[in-house]
């Protein structure tokens, strides 16, 4: 499922233990590329702007300062109102996605609850294009929603799919995204090549959250890494060039190594900056100004 039985919010971040309940011992792979600055002051804006012109109260507000506020302070909030819906959204679509996997491996599923799920809240035409790339590229799932670990980095973290397609092993990564006005989904972000890399690169895969069972992982060789964005006009699935793996999987450790060292810095019990007086003056040769009065 979505949110995964190891993973917890935490105040660094979402962390991963070894099994239920157990100590948080890692933070997500997601968590790790958050590190990278992303300057959205422009988004939030124009939301926040687009919120307030579209809001129905504007025309009553001159006259009531109340009004004025209420409206102010619903559009600084319109980019997070935004980000949660399109999360929500997201979930719906990966967990469609995760049961016509298990449909397709013969075990257990409830895909057609789900798909109803999707219609429910408008969201058919995602199931739709979805089907319609699964009918075409017809991948034979190996694991889906599988947790993974990297204990020599420190960092775990759950791949929407592992699956053999053409004879190739490939770890893919569903992206549900918007459409733009010529009715094309939105591409992916780059930030996805890390995100695929670093699941590459785990070292185990759970086998058993409740009893903290894990065995060692079997796709590290798995010759395309490919995310999928998923829309409601189209599907897009775009392979990770193989030239630039290396230079992202040492990126996605360097911001590992970042979260580990904010970590320490909130954690220290040490301030950060410390008070500093005026330097004694012992005579007036180090202070001329005293001399010249």
């Amino acid at each position: 499922m979505t949110t995964p039985m190891l993973a917890q919010a935490t105040d660094h971040g979402r962390m991963y233990a070894r099994t239920v309940g157990g100590e948080l011992l890692v933070p997500s792979i997601t968590t790790v590329i958050g590190q990278q600055a992303s300057d959205l002051s422009g988004w939030h804006g124009y939301m926040a702007a687009k919120a307030a012109l579209e809001d129905q109260r504007a025309y009553r507000a001159s006259s009531s300062a109340g009004l004025k506020f209420a409206i102010i302070r619903d559009a600084a909030s319109a980019s997070e109102r935004y980000r949660d819906d399109a999360a929500a959204r997201g979930d719906r679509v990966h967990n469609y996605a995760e049961q016509v996997a298990l449909r397709a491996m013969g075990l257990p599923h409830e895909m057609e609850g789900y798909r109803e799920n999707l219609i429910a809240h408008g969201e058919q035409a995602y199931a739709d294009r979805f089907d319609e790339w699964w009918e075409q590229y017809r991948p034979q799932p190996l694991a889906t929603e599988v947790t993974i670990w990297n204990q020599t980095v420190g960092y775990a973290g759950t791949l929407d799919l592992v699956a053999e397609i053409a004879g190739h092993t490939c770890i893919i990564d569903y992206k549900t995204k918007g459409t733009d006005r010529k009715g094309r989904v939105k591409p992916l972000d780059d930030k996805v090549v890390m995100q695929l890399v670093a699941g590459l690169k785990a070292e185990e895969a759970l086998i058993d959250a409740e009893n903290g069972e894990w065995e060692p992982w079997k796709h590290g060789g798995a010759s395309i890494l490919m995310g999928v964005a998923v829309g409601q006009t189209q599907v897009v699935p775009q392979q990770a060039n193989p030239q630039v793996l290396k230079s992202n999987w040492f990126k996605f450790c360097a911001l590992k190594r970042v979260w580990d060292l904010n970590r320490e810095l909130t954690e220290s019990t040490e301030e950060s900056l410390m008070p500093l007086v005026p330097p004694p003056f012992a005579d007036s040769a180090e202070h001329p100004g005293k001399a010249a009065s």
